[in-house]
């Protein structure tokens, strides 16, 4: 998402530079929205796998929210219309007869899960989808939707600072057999030991509008963070790869994404991979960062209402 919107100014040559250098490091997966940058991520997605082997990568598309001309958000529309005639569009942005995972970016509130799951069922049938995929959605519709079709995964935020998925949804999803795709592991960045509080974001940066990052909630969460590196650099390790690596450790049904700009940032998230967290390291971790100790909400109020994972 960061290399087409919301978080500011990006490099589109350093974009598809840092993507060739996830594939070549063995990186499988590529998750995207059709929102992101309305289209503008999609299009990126294509041109960096000019001349790769499609089936060497699994795409996974989000789709939904509605954005006018100007960028404004819209809402969202997950009909079975809206479903398949957003897929068609994915696909000719993608240059691909198929994407591997398709699911809403969030619940649309006037149209039940089964219908919306139903669509995509219709596109797994006709060979343009081959898993179906689900993002921000509570244990009951969970269910709900796994009784219509096979759930390949849920992607929702869960990190160190984000934990609230551990109490129904993590445990209803794997009792359906449901993967966790967990995204803001970094937490936006706080996590990524780069942060502090003198940055100056502009109004179109995400960030600017999120609570994590406003006032004294960005001073105590950075003063989280600072806990954090403590334990890290005794470890020889960054921030970043602790807090990747603490994600990694929740379980074989737990798959990071990782939201890199660049490649550097790309190539010390991937050190995560050679940081092997002890459970006297889990301990300290969790004592430094307990659950609940973030201070403000991962979302502005008016999109906290939007997901239906924390109702």
């Amino acid at each position: 998402m960061g290399m087409s919107d919301l978080y500011g100014p990006a490099d589109e040559a350093e974009s598809i530079a840092t993507i060739h250098a996830a594939l070549d490091a063995g990186v499988t997966l590529l998750d995207t929205g059709d929102f992101y940058g309305m289209g503008h991520n999609e299009l990126l997605i294509h041109e960096a796998l000019r001349g790769r082997d499609r089936e060497s990568v699994q795409i996974s598309v989000k789709f939904g929210a509605q954005r006018g001309p100007d960028g404004q958000w819209l809402g969202y529309d997950a009909s079975p219309a809206a479903t398949k005639t957003a897929l068609a569009y994915t696909l000719r942005r993608l240059r691909t007869d198929h994407v591997d995972v398709y699911r809403p970016a969030r619940l649309d509130p006037g149209v039940p899960v089964e219908e919306t799951v139903g669509a995509i069922a219709d596109l797994v049938q006709a060979g343009y989808v081959r898993h179906i995929g689900l993002s921000e959605v509570g244990a009951d519709t969970l269910r709900r939707a796994a009784a219509v079709h096979p759930i390949s995964d849920l992607q929702i935020e869960y990190s160190l600072l984000s934990r609230s998925i551990e109490a129904a949804v993590l445990p209803a999803a794997r009792e359906l057999g449901i993967g966790i795709t967990a995204y803001g592991v970094l937490s936006r960045g706080l996590l990524g030991g780069h942060w502090d509080r003198e940055r100056a974001l502009a109004g179109a940066d995400f960030r600017s509008h999120s609570p994590r990052f406003q006032g004294e909630n960005l001073a105590h969460n950075l003063a989280l963070v600072e806990a954090l590196r403590e334990i890290a650099a005794a470890r020889g390790a960054t921030v970043a790869q602790v807090a990747i690596a603490w994600v990694a450790s929740r379980g074989q049904d737990v798959v990071p994404l990782i939201g890199a700009r660049r490649r550097d940032r790309l190539t010390e998230a991937l050190g995560a991979l050679d940081v092997a967290l002890t459970e006297a390291d889990l301990a300290a971790v969790e004592a430094a960062v307990p659950a609940g100790s973030a201070a403000g909400d991962r979302y502005a109020a008016a999109q906290m209402a939007h997901l239906d994972s924390e109702r």
